[in-house]
């Protein structure tokens, strides 16, 4: 029986779910640090940590039980093609969201402003371990978002790679019993 083995598969939920440990911890780090100051930005930016970090969890255990099934061959319901596209579509629009909302909560792109906008920033030096300590979490909250929107990149371009494939592979697909030529 003729198809095409989609040999890139695993290898893109191993990517799905490496960035995904990754943020796993990066939130969990964050959410650490602001419950232990209790100095939150604003409760928005509390509350989208915490969606990141059910994000990551949802995305770290799925993608790697699928990888998982692929790899073993597993022929069960969840580790069907079809329960692959709906968790992939899910979870794209999970990160999607999140990534999204993030931008629109997180202020400005570029961290250089903290150091750029003045010899000192509300009478602390930039050398102060305070400016950098809100230097570095500005960072940290831009790598949450970077790695968000890598990983809604990673999950849609895996989705429309599985739906290629199931596409292509019907396509080419030819009958035990129908023998061209004879």
């Amino acid at each position: 029986m003729p198809y095409i083995k989609a040999h890139y598969h695993p290898f893109l939920f191993i990517l799905i779910t490496m960035c995904a440990m990754a943020e796993l911890g990066l939130t969990a780090y964050l959410i650490s640090v602001g419950n232990e100051s209790r100095s939150w930005p604003s409760a928005r930016y509390h509350s989208l940590l915490i969606l990141f970090e059910f994000n990551a969890v949802w995305t770290t255990l799925f993608g790697a039980a699928y990888m998982l099934w692929i790899v073993d061959g597993a022929v069960h319901f969840l580790a069907s093609i079809a329960s692959s596209i709906i968790w992939l579509a899910i979870t794209s629009a999970l990160w999607g969201a999140a990534a999204g909302m993030m931008h629109n909560t997180r202020t400005g792109g570029n961290c250089n402003w903290i150091l750029n906008s003045s010899p000192s920033v509300n009478g602390v030096l930039p050398c102060d371990p305070p400016q950098e300590l809100s230097l570095s979490s500005c960072r940290e909250t831009l790598t949450v978002e970077a790695v968000g929107w890598v990983l809604f990149v990673l999950c849609v371009l895996t989705l429309f790679a599985t739906c290629m494939w199931v596409r292509t592979s019907k396509r080419g697909y030819v009958s035990a019993e129908y023998k061209p030529g004879m």
